[in-house]
C-alpha cells in the first residue's frame, strides 16, 4: 500500500507552512495528490436571545467566516506554490457552522489515504481543530498525521517508535503507518508495562514484530516499566532518548451520541508531542 491521496484541513492561516510542508513532502515522495480543504468556521452557538437578533448574530458570524476563509486561501495557495514544483495539488473552500463541521471534514476524509493536520493545542489553536482531527479520525475513518510546529524534517522517518498495547487501536495504526515503516532504518516496538496475562505475556510485541519483519520492516521490540505516572510522560521521555522522528499509535476515543471525542490518552500524547505523531483508529 501507498499514499496516493494526501488531505490537509486547515481552519487558519497560523501556523500554515509546517504542514503543508509536510504534506508536500510525502506527497512528492509517493507521487501522491495533495488535496487541501480550506474552511471558515462560524464558532457562534445561538442560544436565548432577543427575537430577531439570532438571525442577525449568524449573519455576522458567517461574513467573518467567509473572510477568514478567504485570507486563508491565500495563505495556502502561498504556501503550496512555495513547495516543490513536482507537487500536484487542489485546494477548496467552503464555510461552515461548528456544528457541521463534523460531516464536512469526515466526507473528505474518508477518501484520504492520509490526512495530515496541525497539533490541536497549543497558542492559535481552538475547539475547531480538535473537531477536525476527531472528525478525520473517527467519522472519516483515515489514519492522520499530526505535524508539531516545527514540522517535519524528512517524508522518511528514520527513526519510527510504534507504541503497542495489544488494543484494535494500535494494530490498526501499525498496518496504515507501513508505508512509513518499510522505509526507515530502525522501528521500534514500544511495550510499557506488558501484562502479566494473556496471549502475549511470554512475548510482549513478539507477533507484531513477526508481522512487520515480514513486510520488510526493521524491526525490534522494547520493554519499558511504567516509572512516570503516565503512559504518555514514559513514551515522551523515550522518544527523546532515542532521537525518534515519528511515533505511530491508536488512536482512542469515547462516544458522544453518534460521534467520538479524543480520549485522555491520545489528548495526553498530543498536548507533549514534539516530533509528528501518526494516529488510526
Amino acid at each position: 500500500m501507498a499514499y496516493k491521496s494526501l488531505l490537509t484541513v486547515a481552519t487558519s492561516s497560523e501556523g500554515l507552512l509546517p504542514v503543508v510542508s509536510a504534506a508536500a513532502q510525502i506527497a512528492v515522495r509517493t507521487d501522491a495528490h495533495l488535496d487541501a480543504l480550506v474552511l471558515g468556521v462560524d464558532r457562534t452557538q445561538i442560544g436565548y436571545s432577543y427575537v430577531g437578533s439570532g438571525a442577525v448574530m449568524i449573519a455576522a458570524a458567517m461574513e467573518r467566516a467567509e473572510e477568514e476563509a478567504r485570507v486563508t486561501e491565500k495563505a495556502m495557495n502561498d504556501a503550496m506554490n512555495a513547495q516543490s514544483p513536482d507537487l500536484r495539488y487542489a485546494v477548496d473552500t467552503a464555510v461552515t457552522q461548528l456544528g457541521a463541521l463534523t460531516e464536512v471534514v469526515a466526507a473528505r476524509a474518508r477518501y484520504a489515504d492520509l490526512v495530515v493536520l496541525p497539533l490541536p493545542y497549543g497558542e492559535g489553536r481552538g475547539v475547531e481543530d480538535e473537531a477536525v482531527i476527531e472528525a478525520a479520525l473517527f467519522e472519516g475513518m483515515a489514519p492522520v498525521l499530526v505535524v508539531p510546529p516545527k514540522g517535519m524534517a524528512t517524508a522518511d522517518p528514520r527513526r519510527i517508535v510504534v507504541a503497542w498495547n495489544q488494543s484494535r487501536e494500535a494494530l490498526v495504526a501499525a498496518r496504515r503507518a507501513l508505508p512509513f515503516l518499510r522505509r526507515a532504518d530502525n522501528v521500534q516496538i514500544v511495550v510499557i508495562d506488558p501484562p502479566t496475562h494473556g496471549p502475549e505475556r511470554s512475548d510482549p510485541g513478539g507477533l507484531l514484530c513477526q508481522m512487520l519483519v515480514r513486510h520488510g520492516v526493521r524491526a525490534e521490540v522494547t520493554v519499558l516499566a511504567k516509572t512516570l505516572p503516565r503512559v504518555s510522560d514514559v513514551l515522551v521521555r523515550h522518544l527523546r532518548d532515542t532521537n525518534a522522528d515519528l511515533l505511530v499509535m491508536g488512536a482512542y476515543g469515547h462516544s458522544r451520541f453518534r460521534e467520538a471525542i479524543l480520549g485522555g490518552a491520545t489528548r495526553d500524547m498530543l498536548e507533549k508531542a514534539e516530533v509528528p505523531v501518526f494516529l488510526a483508529h
